[in-house]
């Protein structure tokens, strides 16, 4: 079954990706930008290399390349993977899930 968490239970996104720099960034930014724009301001977005991901992270957000390896690195964390670093659909499933109030779940 896969794992789900509250939007209202998460108080910071991980965006993890290899090295923690590059186009990760630039979508980092693009959803910072889609929670303000939404007006969600009680959530923050972090970056951070993959090899930094806390083990208590409720939320990580990655490349579908290292949905495996985030999740080895925070095994209680719902991890979601998204194709394209630039207006990914899941980014604004994200938005959304929080503007509501409702669960993100992670994929089988």
């Amino acid at each position: 079954m896969p794992k789900s968490v509250l939007t209202s239970d998460v108080k910071e996104i991980v965006f993890v990706c290899e090295a923690g720099v590059g186009s990760s960034l630039m979508s980092v930014n693009s959803l910072k930008k889609k929670l303000k724009t939404a007006n969600i301001t009680d959530v923050s977005v972090v970056h951070l290399a993959t090899a930094r991901l806390p083990k208590d992270a409720k939320l990580v957000v990655c490349h579908k390349m290292i949905v495996k390896n985030a999740r080895m690195r925070a095994p209680e964390a719902v991890v979601v993977g998204f194709n394209l670093f630039f207006n990914d659909p899941l980014f604004d499933k994200i938005v959304k899930a929080f503007a509501e109030g409702a669960k993100i779940t992670e994929d089988a």
